[in-house]
């Protein structure tokens, strides 16, 4: 069965090799934390707050060699008040893990989002 993983990273800069670090840095805290397989990943969604705007962060996972799994970047919708500087992944994947057994990652400033989550 397919399940989902989210997680949320901040940059300090609206900066290409900042936001590469950052998307990598995350990307790879799921994928390890998890124990998934990169050969079950189903697609991994990336999300940017609109403050930043200087790379997709898809690009980080094609560094990584993850280049046969569907991509895709958005930005987050521009609300008042919002976590600024942010990266976000829905990263979907097949396993037989239960919904408790997913561990969502939240790093830096991101942790703020999802207390409750955060380690």
């Amino acid at each position: 069965m397919a399940r989902a993983v989210r997680g949320a990273i901040t940059v300090a800069h609206n900066d290409k090799e900042e936001i590469l670090a950052a998307a990598g840095e995350l990307l790879e805290r799921i994928i390890c934390e998890n124990q998934i397989d990169k050969e079950d990943l189903v697609s991994i969604i990336f999300t940017l707050t609109p403050d930043l705007d200087a790379v997709f962060p898809a690009a980080a996972a094609r560094q990584m060699g993850i280049t046969d799994v569907p991509l895709m970047c958005m930005s987050e919708i521009p609300v008042a008040g919002a976590l600024e500087r942010c990266v976000r992944i829905l990263l979907e994947f097949n396993t037989d893990k239960k919904l408790g057994d997913i561990r969502h990652i939240y790093l830096r400033d991101a942790v703020k989002l999802r207390p409750d989550l955060a380690k």
